[in-house]
């Protein structure tokens, strides 16, 4: 875990986008193109009425969700990520996009089977991370899955991939089980499910 231990504001990510408008080489990178398969596989050939994309960039992954439910709402603190997301996401009248930044603005009047953060715990700090766990947590359908993806290799953010996956596991803890964790070269894959009752401890 790095000495940061406050979240990393809106002005940071609009900075990098100002930048480059794809500043992780979402859409070209061999990396990205890994990570999304093994994404999309340890979803398993499950079908979810009502999703939610926590921090959706350009919308690469969006698109690929998109085919994999009825509904999708995607999020991203930084509207100009969100304009080129709606425009790769054309013509899928199922998926809303939204500008806001967990765990300051949360949907609590909608329910999900499906959550996904994928690379964007770390930039939040642990005090943050668990507050996102509990939200999710909440919001979570029994039989619901949490969909955690965390790049494994050094970063100078307020947590490391592998802090951000355990942070939010442990605040899940007597609610959410650990279905299966997915590791890779450099990124890990956490899949949560929602239990109709507590786990016992």
């Amino acid at each position: 875990m790095s000495g940061r231990n406050t979240s990393r504001p809106a002005t940071y990510f609009e900075e990098l986008y100002a930048a480059n408008p794809d500043p992780w080489n979402f859409a070209s990178s061999d990396y990205e193109k890994t990570k999304y398969a093994a994404t999309i596989a340890a979803l398993e050939d499950r079908n979810f009425h009502n999703v939610f994309e926590i921090g959706c960039s350009i919308g690469i992954l969006t698109k690929l969700l998109s085919a994999r439910c009825r509904s999708l709402l995607a999020i991203d603190l930084v509207e100009t990520a969100l304009a080129d997301a709606r425009k790769y996401c054309a013509g899928l009248p199922h998926v809303r996009f939204e500008n806001f930044s967990v765990p300051y603005v949360w949907p609590s009047d909608r329910s999900f089977d499906l959550i996904i953060c994928s690379e964007v715990l770390y930039f939040l700090s642990p005090r943050d991370i668990a507050r996102v766990a509990h939200l999710a947590t909440g919001s979570i359908l029994p039989g619901g899955w949490i969909l955690l993806v965390n790049f494994t290799g050094p970063i100078d953010e307020p947590c490391s991939g592998d802090d951000a996956a355990k942070i939010f596991i442990d605040a899940c803890r007597g609610a959410l089980v650990l279905r299966k964790c997915v590791r890779a070269e450099s990124f890990r894959i956490d899949l949560l499910e929602r239990q109709s009752q507590p786990i016992p401890r």
